[in-house]
């Protein structure tokens, strides 16, 4: 049987285990799998772009599971009533091919991203950071603030988005979390100032500049979330000039990255490898760093796997027949007989 997990399913687990722990329970594993990276088998995504959007594949495997998600991203949903971004994904079985888990990932895919820039920023931020510009506040900001508040001691964010009415409501879901202030800014600029962190999640499908090098100062780390796919930036290219890059699989976030303004050349360091300790992270307080960040399929990888024991342990989902049942795996037809069963073996006259 395939363990089926919808998205009111999900949403229970999320409620039942609790956001900010879920968040740093995915950000530890995600640590684990990124140590384990040269075990993988890897590629970058399979993206079918369009004038308003991009469907995505995102497949990874170890010798143990094979993983892919599905995904889109669509700016303009949102006046459709649509979300911008939604997903599914399966876990399957390397060795035979059989589907263990089919799920929803678009909130699970929220708690991912915020879960892997808090394993970056762990890593790369200074230490004793606690001010925290957030620059776009849609549907995945307020994941993002919680993974910062909870597991690395933000006390104060400073929000601003075009939209109002997004920064109003990131307020609210925030309003009264223990510890934590929300400040609203005039502008970018604004917000940056005096910031340890600065994390960039904004939509649109553009060459934008969100974030120019006037506004950075020394010793910021940088999160850039934003911009995923072709075509889609949000850093002045002087600024990752003038910083010490990090991306999760190089070979995709050239293409989709931050990176893919700056020639080919241009150095980066894979993530990983400062995880597993093989070159430095942030070399001296006052560098700057940048997490260009496009999302990799190890981090969907590890998050089904999360969600699979979760939904075991408390029960939540539903088991279902998504492949056929194990007697007779030789005869398929069977199953499209219907009431006939296998037939009496007479020919017609």
């Amino acid at each position: 049987m395939t363990r089926f997990i919808d998205f009111p399913s999900m949403s229970r687990l999320v409620r039942l285990v609790g956001a900010a722990h879920l968040l740093g329970e995915l950000a530890d594993a995600l640590h684990d799998d990124f140590l384990r990276w040269p075990e993988f088998d890897k590629s970058a995504r399979v993206a079918s772009h369009s004038r308003l959007g991009v469907i995505e594949l995102m497949p990874v495997a170890d010798a143990r599971r094979f993983a892919f998600k599905y995904v889109n991203g669509h700016p303009a949903n949102t006046a459709r009533a649509l979300p911008t971004v939604m997903a599914f994904g399966a876990l399957a079985d390397t060795d035979t091919g059989y589907p263990v888990l089919l799920s929803e990932l678009t909130l699970a895919t929220a708690l991912r991203t915020a879960a892997t820039s808090l394993m970056a920023a762990r890593a790369l931020a200074r230490p004793g950071a606690r001010r925290m510009a957030l620059i776009g506040n849609g549907a995945q900001s307020e994941f993002q603030a919680l993974a910062f508040h909870a597991h690395l001691g933000i006390e104060e964010i400073v929000v601003f988005d075009l939209d109002a009415g997004a920064s109003d409501k990131l307020a609210r879901n925030l309003a009264g979390w223990p510890g934590l202030r929300v400040l609203r800014a005039a502008s970018a600029a604004e917000a940056l100032r005096g910031c340890d962190i600065v994390t960039t999640i904004t939509a649109d499908k553009a060459r934008a500049t969100i974030l120019t090098p006037a506004m950075i100062e020394p010793g910021m780390h940088i999160n850039a979330v934003g911009g995923d796919c072709p075509g889609k930036t949000e850093l002045h290219p002087q600024v990752l000039r003038d910083s010490r890059v990090f991306v999760e699989f190089e070979p995709q976030t050239r293409v989709e990255g931050e990176i893919q303004q700056l020639p080919a050349d241009f150095p980066v360091i894979e993530l990983w490898r400062v995880l597993r300790g093989e070159l430095a992270g942030r070399e001296h307080g006052s560098q700057v760093t940048v997490f260009d960040s496009v999302g990799f399929a190890l981090e969907d990888f590890t998050t089904l796997h999360v969600l699979l024991e979760r939904a075991v342990r408390h029960q939540i989902g539903q088991d279902i027949e998504l492949v056929p049942p194990a007697e007779h795996p030789k005869d398929l037809f069977r199953h499209a007989l219907g009431g006939r069963g296998q037939g009496s073996g007479r020919r017609a006259a």
